[in-house]
């Protein structure tokens, strides 16, 4: 988390130090309270909080992890939820339930760790254990437990992989409950709604039902989706026993993780709330069909808003293959190109439009017919502000050009790690990850390897993941598995790096992080192009850098330094680099529209070529001494 951190020894978990956030533990509140009473108790609670609610909004908007949703408040839950004797019996009941089948499971881990039984297969059995206990406590805890699979700085390895297989299929409930919460939304009948619509669900999960229609005013096919009747109510008493039981583990979250555990809670609580506002939902539809509008390779179902609520969304019906069905999949379209079009729009949400879909499971992605890929479920959603757009794409630069330096730092620029930790130390594990990754090429790259390594850092430096982070591994991890499933020698990079480097050399919000790329300590390096330009090449549908090219030269031709620079390249080892200026020359020969370059810049030309012949006979041309001051006279 950005703007706080906790020390950590070199190998094990965290010593026992905290920074940035110190007495946000509770222990600063209790200060002078002997003397002044219940209003210095008040005041220090007061502070405290003050303090929490700062580090939350450091963690959400300094950093640029997301954006805040303004409808999760845990002082608001607390009041919603005990506002009478009944719901604080409500609440009670609920936490003995909720503590009485995790006692059972840490009693199980305790007669493990008494009677000395500590192999594998224990911890594999324990680990079904907790899942399926998360199961039975339903979707605030199935929901928690697929959070959990995605954070190696909270839960051990061995878990994780339980956890990574968690449903939340879970039986439907009654049609006709499904029924009236929809007239109840709508405002009208089913009959005056829908022609015909399923008799059952044709997909149910914990928060909700899916059902089949056909719009009366327009015969068009939808899908109705139907919140699960009291879920909210549930989820809500949830979050405020979890909050409380966070407050007690406060000062261990601190040693361990570098922050309150109660802000952990209150990312869950936010993501949670939002996945059950269907108003949200169906704006994230809105969002996603609005970024895609025109791309001829990613369908998104249009949402119809007049016919949903807080409870229901009605949008398109997608007839398409499932990812569940990969046979189907393989018999009727191109794999490979199928899979290039999966990666490089999820690559576009990320990078270019910062808005991701945050569970992008095999039953949520459908292969049409005509190669295109297709969304469903726009409940998990999250956003990525601009700021962290660019680190990201400086991130997968500095790896392509493996700059682990600059790589620990966009760590660090993201909120892995907090602003006052030494990344020294951290460098060296970095390269040795990539480098391991990597092999001897890019087929070799299994980004799951990668965060399985990556995980293991968590437990030797303090770093923590942020919410919004935890979802895009998990959607790259996801994204991976199914093109793996379809073809077991697809490696991300080999589609994630042409990608980049295309964006870099054509969309002109990136000409500034193109020319940090190509310079380095001040010079430029005609090999970091030159990749750039191959590897750009290699991401398909053809490559045009004509308006690059001329933005560039506008560029140099005001900037004299630019100007001294490129001469300077050019002119290494006191000679001219014809060689590699011929190669990106033939290269860009064959990606530049010329007639259209030149008449955009027939203004432009001359005087920089004037500059260039200038700058450059003064680089090639060896000084002429000056004469000899004191020259004696005859």
């Amino acid at each position: 988390m950005r703007g706080t951190g906790a020390s950590r020894q070199a190998s094990g978990r965290p010593s026992v130090s905290s920074q940035g956030m110190k007495g946000s533990g509770g222990t600063g509140s209790a200060r002078g309270r002997g003397r002044l009473g219940l209003r210095g108790l008040a005041a220090g609670r007061f502070r405290l909080e003050k303090l929490r609610a700062q580090t939350r909004e450091k963690l959400y908007g300094d950093s640029g992890a997301c954006k805040v949703s303004i409808k999760y408040d845990p002082d608001e839950l607390v009041r919603r939820r005990l506002q009478s004797p009944l719901d604080a019996l409500k609440l009670a009941t609920r936490g003995m339930t909720i503590l009485s089948s995790l006692a059972k499971f840490a009693v199980s881990l305790k007669l493990d760790e008494l009677s000395g039984r500590s192999e594998q297969s224990t911890v594999q059995v324990r680990a079904a254990e907790l899942r399926e206990t998360l199961t039975e406590l339903g979707p605030s805890f199935i929901k928690a437990g697929q959070l959990l699979a995605n954070r190696p700085d909270v839960i051990r390895a061995d878990y994780m992989e339980e956890l990574c297989v968690l449903q939340d299929d879970v039986p439907s409930f009654a049609d006709n409950e499904a029924f009236d919460i929809i007239e109840r939304n709508l405002g009208k009948t089913i009959g005056e709604t829908y022609s015909q619509i399923s008799s059952q669900p044709v997909a149910a999960a914990s928060l909700g039902q899916v059902y089949r229609a056909t719009l009366r005013s327009t015969g068009e096919e939808v899908a109705v989706k139907v919140q699960r009747p009291g879920v909210l109510p549930t989820i809500e008493r949830d979050l405020v026993l979890f909050r409380w039981l966070a407050g007690f583990l406060n000062d261990y979250s601190q040693r361990n993780l570098g922050c309150d555990a109660e802000l952990i809670v209150d990312e869950f609580g936010e993501k949670i709330l939002e996945e059950l506002d269907y108003d949200q939902e169906a704006r994230n539809i809105q969002d996603f069909y609005d970024n895609f509008r025109g791309d001829k390779f990613v369908k998104i179902p249009w949402v119809n808003r007049a016919l949903s609520g807080p409870e229901v969304i009605t949008m398109e019906w997608i007839d398409g293959i499932r990812c569940t069905d990969p046979e189907g999949i393989r018999r009727r379209l191109n794999v490979n190109d199928f899979i290039r079009v999966g990666v490089v729009s999820g690559l576009r949400q990320l990078l270019e439009f910062g808005l991701f879909h945050g569970d992008p499971h095999p039953g949520n992605i459908f292969a049409l017919e005509d190669g295109r890929i297709a969304y469903v479920d726009f409940g998990n959603v999250a956003e990525i502000s601009e700021k962290n757009k660019q680190v990201l794409i400086d991130a997968v630069v500095h790896a392509v050009n493996k700059d682990y330096v600059e790589m620990a730092g966009d760590f660090s620029r993201l909120g892995f790690l907090s602003e006052e930790t030494d990344i020294g130390p951290i460098v060296p594990a970095l390269e040795q990850i990539w480098t391991e990754a990597l092999g001897k090429s890019l087929s070799e790259f299994n980004f799951r390897n990668v965060t399985g390594k990556f995980n293991e850092l968590v437990y030797q430096y303090p770093i923590r993941i942020p919410e919004r982070f935890s979802l895009v591994i998990r959607t790259l991890l996801i994204q991976e598995g199914i093109c793996m499933t379809l073809e077991p020698r697809f490696r991300f990079l080999e589609v994630a790096y042409p990608y980049v480097a295309k964006r870099l050399l054509t969309d002109e919000s990136l000409r500034n992080r193109l020319l940090q790329v190509l310079f380095k300590d001040g010079e430029i390096s005609w090999d970091r192009l030159a990749n750039l330009v191959d590897l750009a090449q290699e991401g398909g549908d053809g490559l045009d850098v004509t308006d690059t090219i001329s933005d560039f030269i506008r560029v140099v031709a005001r900037d004299r330094e630019l100007r001294s620079q490129l001469v300077a390249a050019a002119t290494a080892n006191n000679r001219i680099e014809v060689g590699e200026i011929q190669d990106l020359v033939l290269k860009g020969g064959q990606l530049v529209d010329t007639q259209r370059l030149v008449n955009e810049l027939v203004t432009e030309l001359p005087s920089l070529a004037a500059y260039f012949a200038l700058d450059l006979s003064k680089a090639i041309i060896a000084p002429v001494p000056a004469p000899f001051k004191n020259k004696r006279r005859f």
